[in-house]
Formats: C-alpha cells, sequence, structure tokens
C-alpha cells in the first residue's frame, strides 16, 4: 500500500463521520486511496489468484491482515478499501462492490450473495456541494445472509442470524387473480 499523506487523519474523520468536504485535504487522501485500492482490485480481478493469494490481496487492500478463514470470489472491487473488516469465516460471492469510506464490517460466518453492494457514503444535497460526502458505518452482524443483488444502504445495521433478500423478486409461479 502507498504511503498516503493525510491517511490517519482522513480514517479518524470518517470513523468520527464527519462529512469530508470536496476539495479538502481529507477528500484528496481518499481519493489518493481509491487509487490504490484500484490498483490492487485490478490485480485481485485481473488474472487466477488462490485463496491464500486473494487473502494476501485483501490484506494489502484492507491495511490489516484478514482471517484464514475469508473466502472472497472475484470479481470485487472496494472504492477505498481501508474501512473494511471481516470477521472469520465470511464468504462474498463474485461481482460484490463494497463503498467502505464509511466504514463496512461484516459479522464471523456471514454470508453476502452475487452482486451485492454495500454503501457507505452520501453526498450533500446542495448543488454547490456536492461534492462533500457523508460517511456511515454498515454494520453486518454474524451469520447474516444477504442474497444475491442486495444492496445495504450506508448507516444501516444488519442484526446477528438476519437474512437480506431483494424485495419485488420472484422465486416461482405467481397465482392468477
Amino acid at each position: 500500500m502507498a504511503d498516503i499523506q493525510g491517511l490517519d487523519a482522513l480514517l479518524a474523520a470518517l470513523k468520527a463521520q464527519e462529512t469530508i468536504p470536496g476539495g479538502s485535504p481529507h477528500h484528496a487522501a481518499m481519493h489518493a486511496a481509491s487509487q490504490d485500492s484500484l490498483r490492487i482490485t485490478a490485480e485481485l480481478i485481473g488474472r487466477y489468484h488462490s485463496p491464500d493469494e486473494v487473502r494476501a490481496l485483501l490484506g494489502e487492500l484492507t491495511g490489516r491482515e484478514v482471517p484464514g478463514s475469508l473466502q472472497l470470489f472475484p470479481p470485487f472491487s472496494a472504492d477505498f478499501g481501508r474501512n473494511i473488516r471481516f470477521g472469520d469465516g465470511v464468504f462474498v460471492n463474485s461481482g460484490c462492490r463494497f463503498q467502505d469510506q464509511g466504514g463496512i464490517e461484516i459479522g464471523a460466518g456471514s454470508l453476502i450473495g452475487h452482486n451485492a453492494v454495500i454503501t457507505t457514503l452520501n453526498h450533500e444535497m446542495l448543488p454547490g456541494r456536492r461534492a462533500d460526502i457523508h460517511p456511515a458505518r454498515v454494520v453486518i452482524g454474524a451469520g447474516v445472509w444477504c442474497g444475491a443483488n442486495v444492496t445495504v444502504l450506508p448507516g444501516i445495521t444488519v442484526g446477528a442470524g438476519a437474512a437480506v433478500g431483494v424485495p419485488a423478486r420472484q422465486a416461482g409461479t405467481v397465482p392468477e387473480g
């Protein structure tokens, strides 16, 4: 991981869920970290990697060791990388996208389905301030199942053992009337 000026201060501001003004030093540090994340995730999806190699790349992405029991099937992308925490025995299926600036914590034994999106940012609504971002942590408890194509919005906590599916999807025949 590249040495990013202001990263520690940015991480502290994100942890405190402070607004990050567009064009600020925190915003610049966030974009620098994002470039590093793009490099690492491009490596992750660019060719085959063994499960141990995938975990090593995820460790580089997050800046910390990940559990040896973590399983992740590429492709996978993260906007920032430095604010993801995986519990033991987590499984992340292919096609998942994490916008993790605000923080994503996935509890032990959780399953994240194909093409799930986890978002942790909102933008300012005022037209002149739309580059300002508002981080909000996402916590997915232990033993959660997030099904395919689920989108988890900023600030959401999913309680332990819950199952989250996509609404308005039909898995069987719909009877008449």
